[in-house]
């Protein structure tokens, strides 16, 4: 006999495809840029995740590699908000993003030792719905957890020389492979290759895990796709690209979201 008193266990959930994923991530992807004058501009990448208060009210925080910010000298940038419209299309709506106050004190909160930014704003509802989670930032054990090595493919987003994929305003995906050794511990190896074309405009970009990508065979399988860093440097040597990039750890991005929740010293 039934217990009535025992409510029926839930349907058992059903994983996304791997490119669901991969489309979660890209709606969570923004272009970040300053017009300088008529024909020139700084552009960069910059991608939000759910990062709630401590007393659990939500938030929005975007991520970018501090250098994006730094090197824009007005005190506003623009966000590149995308509008989905009845049709099917999608419409590039972007929209101002103060970047420091009246003063010139910049509004971000930089890693301290890392070239890694982060930001509360005010996103519209859609964004903030595609945030990525938190749990979804790789820690200081990620890489050791599911045997990460050189060779594995990773995803990254971004806007080279500020193009889009489209008129929409959408970033271009982008796909290399692990190319540096050792990867942790990330104290002695904070950072670490990935061998794509990175061009400017990539930098801030995320760089991510998702079952669609290859991985070495025997590698355990991660239980939920994760952002392994973000991209703030391209390779150059002889005064040449070397389609290397340089991505500084996830734990990172956590570190500098913590620090928001740190109380400023008087």
């Amino acid at each position: 006999m039934i217990d009535q008193d025992v409510p029926p266990a839930p349907p058992a959930a059903v994983a996304p495809a791997p490119w669901d994923l991969t489309v979660g991530l890209i709606n969570a992807t923004v272009q970040i840029d300053q017009p300088l004058d008529q024909s020139t501009r700084k552009v960069g990448t910059g991608f939000l995740i759910s990062a709630p208060r401590p007393d659990g009210a939500p938030r929005v925080v975007l991520v970018t590699a501090a250098h994006v910010l730094n090197v824009m000298p007005s005190a506003e940038a623009r966000i590149g908000w995308r509008t989905a419209e009845a049709d099917g299309a999608w419409k590039f709506t972007p929209a101002n993003l103060p970047i420091r106050d009246a003063a010139g004190t910049p509004l971000w909160t930089q890693h301290p030792e890392r070239d890694v930014a982060v930001m509360e704003i005010t996103a519209p509802v859609a964004f903030a719905q595609a945030a990525i989670p938190m749990g979804w930032l790789a820690d200081e054990n990620t890489f050791d957890q599911w045997r990460v090595g050189p060779g594995d493919e990773l995803m990254a987003l971004g806007y080279p020389h500020g193009l889009s994929a489209n008129k929409a305003g959408f970033p271009i995906l982008r796909l290399g492979r692990i190319s540096s050794w050792p990867l942790t511990p990330i104290r002695h190896f904070p950072i670490f290759l990935l061998d794509f074309a990175v061009s400017q405009g990539n930098s801030g970009g995320p760089v991510f895990w998702t079952p669609a990508v290859d991985r070495l065979p025997g590698a355990p399988t991660p239980d939920h796709p994760y952002i392994a860093g973000v991209l703030v440097q391209e390779v150059q040597g002889g005064g040449e690209g070397l389609e290397l990039g340089v991505v500084a750890h996830a734990q990172y991005v956590r570190e500098a979201i913590a620090l928001l929740d740190t109380p400023v010293a008087p």
